[in-house]
C-alpha cells in the first residue's frame, strides 16, 4: 500500500474499533471515540500546521478503492449498530449515548460522508452503487443525483442550491439548499430518462426513497420506536454536517459572467480550501476542494492543493470552520473581509474566459 494511503487509513479506520467498543461497552470508550474525533483532530492539526503536498496528477492509488469499499462496509455495520445501542440495546446510561451520538453522528458526517462523496465520483459502477447506499443509509440518497448533475455543472452560480451566497447565513442556506437539490436533482435525472427514452420507473428517486422507508422500518426492528427515532435522528445530524461542507466550501464565491453573457470555468477561485494536516486525512481530501471541481474523477489521494494569489483557502480547518458557521455574526466577521480582498485580487471575467 502506498504510504499516503496507508495514513489515510489509519486515520480514517482508527475510529472504527472505537466506536463499536464504545457502542457496546460504553464507560471510557465512548470518551475515547469521541475524543478523537474532536480534540486530538483539531490537536493535530494545530501541532502539524498545514500540508500542502504537491498535485500528483500522473500518480496511481489502486487501494484507495479498497480503503473506500472498507470503509463504506464499516459503515452499513456501524450504523446499525449504533440503532442498536441508542435504542437501550447495550444498556448504557444517558451520559453515555449523549456522547455516543455525537461521535457516530461525527464519525457518518465527516468520514462516511466524505468517503461516499468520494465513491459516487468512481467511474465503476459497483463502487458507485456502494456510495450512493451509503448515502440512501443517511437518508440522503437524492444528494447523489444533485451534486452530480447540479452541483458540479452550476457550482458558483443560482442554478446551484448548494452554494452559498455572501451574506447568507447557514440557517437561511440549509433548507433552500436540502429542498432545492431534492428538486433539481430529480428534474435532472428526468431530463435523463426522457433523453435516453427509459421508463420513468427506472427514476433513482424511486430508489433513494424506497431504500429508506426500508431502512427506516430496520431501524424500527432494531430498537422500536426509539430505534427509528435514534435512526432518523443520526441522519439529520450527519445531513447538517454535510450542508455545513458545502456551506463553507462555496460561501460567497460566484462565478463571473463575461461581457459575452457567458459563465466562466470553473476553478481554483470558486472553492475555498483546508489544508490542515490530519482533518484532511479524516475526511480524504475533501477540504482540497479546488482541485476535486477540476478534476471530479481524480481518487483522494492524488487531490493537491493550488497555491495561488486567487485559491481561496480557510482560516481554519472545515471542521473548525463549519462550528463556527452555526454563529452567523462571527462567521461574517471572519469571512467577509476575505472575500471581499478575493474579489478585488481576482481578475474580471473577460481575462479569464468564458464559456
Amino acid at each position: 500500500m502506498n504510504r499516503q494511503v496507508a495514513i489515510f487509513a489509519a486515520a480514517t479506520l482508527t475510529p472504527v474499533p472505537l466506536l463499536a467498543a464504545a457502542a457496546i461497552w460504553g464507560g471510557g470508550y465512548v470518551l475515547l471515540a469521541l475524543g478523537y474525533l474532536t480534540v486530538f483532530t483539531f490537536a493535530l492539526d494545530e501541532l502539524a500546521g498545514y500540508a500542502a503536498d504537491p498535485e500528483q496528477p500522473d500518480a496511481e492509488f489502486p487501494a484507495t478503492g479498497a480503503l473506500s469499499v472498507l470503509l463504506a462496509l464499516a459503515h452499513y455495520v456501524l450504523i446499525a449498530l449504533a440503532v442498536y445501542a441508542l435504542s437501550g440495546g447495550t444498556g448504557l446510561d444517558w451520559h453515555e449515548l449523549t456522547g455516543l451520538f455525537l461521535a457516530f453522528g461525527i464519525f457518518f458526517g465527516q468520514v462516511s460522508n466524505s468517503n461516499a462523496h468520494e465513491l459516487i465520483h468512481r467511474p465503476k459502477k459497483s463502487l458507485y452503487r456502494l456510495g450512493k447506499w451509503v448515502y440512501i443509509s443517511l437518508l440522503f440518497g437524492h444528494h447523489t443525483s444533485a451534486h452530480r448533475r447540479i452541483h458540479h455543472r452550476f457550482v458558483g452560480t443560482r442554478g446551484d442550491p448548494n452554494s452559498a451566497r455572501a451574506g447568507e447565513s447557514f440557517y437561511a442556506f440549509a433548507p433552500r439548499a436540502w429542498y432545492g437539490s431534492l428538486i433539481e436533482g430529480y428534474r435532472a435525472e428526468k431530463k435523463l430518462l426522457r433523453a435516453a427514452r427509459r421508463s420513468k420507473w427506472r427514476h433513482p428517486y424511486l430508489e433513494y426513497f424506497g431504500g429508506a422507508a426500508a431502512l427506516m422500518v430496520a431501524a424500527g426492528q432494531i430498537g422500536g420506536i426509539d430505534g427509528l427515532l435514534a435512526f432518523v435522528a443520526l441522519c439529520a445530524y450527519a445531513q447538517i454536517q454535510l450542508l455545513l461542507s458545502d456551506y463553507v466550501q462555496h460561501y460567497g464565491l460566484e462565478r463571473r459572467v463575461g461581457p459575452d453573457g457567458l459563465v466562466e470555468p470553473i476553478g481554483p477561485a470558486h472553492s475555498w480550501n483546508a489544508t490542515h494536516w490530519f482533518s484532511n486525512y479524516l475526511m480524504l481530501n475533501a477540504p482540497r476542494h479546488s482541485d476535486h471541481h477540476a478534476h471530479p474523477s481524480k481518487p483522494f489521494a492524488a487531490l493537491g492543493m493550488p497555491m495561488d494569489e486567487i485559491t481561496p483557502v480557510l482560516p481554519h480547518s472545515l471542521p473548525v470552520m463549519s462550528t463556527i458557521a452555526l454563529f452567523p455574526t462571527l462567521w461574517r466577521k471572519m469571512m467577509d473581509p476575505r472575500l471581499s480582498d478575493l474579489q478585488i485580487s481576482r481578475p474580471p471575467a473577460d481575462a479569464l474566459g468564458a464559456h
